[in-house]
């Protein structure tokens, strides 16, 4: 089987490559209204749990979640997950207490746990797949605590909303609807045409400059790395993978920038050839005055010693 990056590896890839991006997830998700060149700051995934086993020493479980983001003073936990897991409320409810955990502050007497906002994006959501995850944290006093948060569905998020909203994270995911149709080779031409539409629209949005280029280039990549782990390798991978080829666009600026760096490149480079023969003469010239400098010191030596010559027959004559 034909290795290829799979959904979990290419969030990561997006995460820590192009964080900025996350930022429209987060605005979608919990209605904010961060701007797209808002500071983010990606917070350690990795915590550990202690799990006691009856009889058997405690051991130390590791928990990983997918993303932990900071901005400004609020946290965020992002889990994305390719299919239903019975068990993902759990696991969120680990993920919030470790992260209010690990980035809390408290003493002896007291402390206070920051529960971060969280959501789950499913890439491939069933009949089943719950809307929202619901966390209640009860306490021995009787008092009880509800967080309940939205999901992210992914296939009931139109191609024209994507683009609408700045969600452009999720673009390499959303061929994932067609999974059935790319891997049975039939009636995928809906896919072609929506990976068309995407292909645009990027063209459009790097024209404006609202994509960088490396963001432009690498979420073209991201989709042919989604659609070859669907494909892995079947007869119609080459066509689905060649939507998101061809030409790498630039901006207007960047082709200024090119025309004017291409037309002062001569000009520059002359510059460098003058600069480099001054250089050479400036040298030449220092070499010249250090002989000179080296011929005076000999002659004022010579002049030194005829002096002293001098003094010493002046005495003589002195004496006499």
């Amino acid at each position: 089987m034909k290795k290829t990056h799979d959904y979990d590896s290419t969030f990561q890839t997006i995460k820590n490559k192009h964080k900025r991006l996350l930022i429209a997830v987060i605005n979608d998700c919990f209605h904010k209204h961060y701007p797209m060149n808002t500071e983010v700051e990606l917070l350690p995934t990795r915590s550990q749990l202690i799990a006691q086993g009856g009889k058997t020493k405690a051991k130390i479980i590791d928990r990983e979640s997918d993303a932990i983001l900071r901005i400004e003073n609020d946290y965020y936990l992002i889990e994305v997950q390719a299919y239903d897991d019975e068990n993902m409320a759990i696991r969120i409810a680990e993920y919030t207490f470790l992260a209010a955990r690990d980035t809390t502050q408290g003493d002896q007497s007291r402390v206070v746990l920051n529960i971060p906002h969280f959501t789950v994006i499913y890439i491939k959501p069933s009949k089943d797949t719950p809307k929202v995850t619901e966390i209640t944290y009860a306490f021995p006093n009787g008092q009880k605590v509800v967080c309940q948060e939205n999901n992210v569905l992914l296939s009931e998020l139109t191609k024209e909303e994507i683009i609408e909203k700045k969600l452009y994270a999720y673009i390499p995911f959303y061929v994932a609807r067609y999974e059935k149709e790319l891997t049975s080779e039939k009636d995928y031409q809906k896919a072609i045409e929506d990976l068309a539409f995407f292909r645009e629209k990027m063209i459009e949005l790097r024209q404006r400059e609202e994509l960088s280029g490396s963001e432009f280039t690498d979420l073209g990549e991201f989709v042919n790395n989604i659609v070859t782990h669907i494909t892995n390798g079947n007869a119609i991978e080459k066509e689905v993978t060649g939507i998101m080829g061809g030409q790498v666009y630039e901006t207007a600026t960047e082709r200024i920038q090119r025309e004017v760096r291409e037309e002062l490149e001569p000009i520059i480079a002359e510059k460098d050839r003058e600069l480099s023969a001054s250089k050479d003469a400036l040298a030449e010239k220092d070499r010249e005055l250090s002989e000179s400098k080296d011929a005076l010191a000999e002659k004022e030596a010579a002049l030194a010693k005829s002096m002293q010559r001098i003094a010493e027959l002046e005495k003589q004559l002195a004496l006499q």
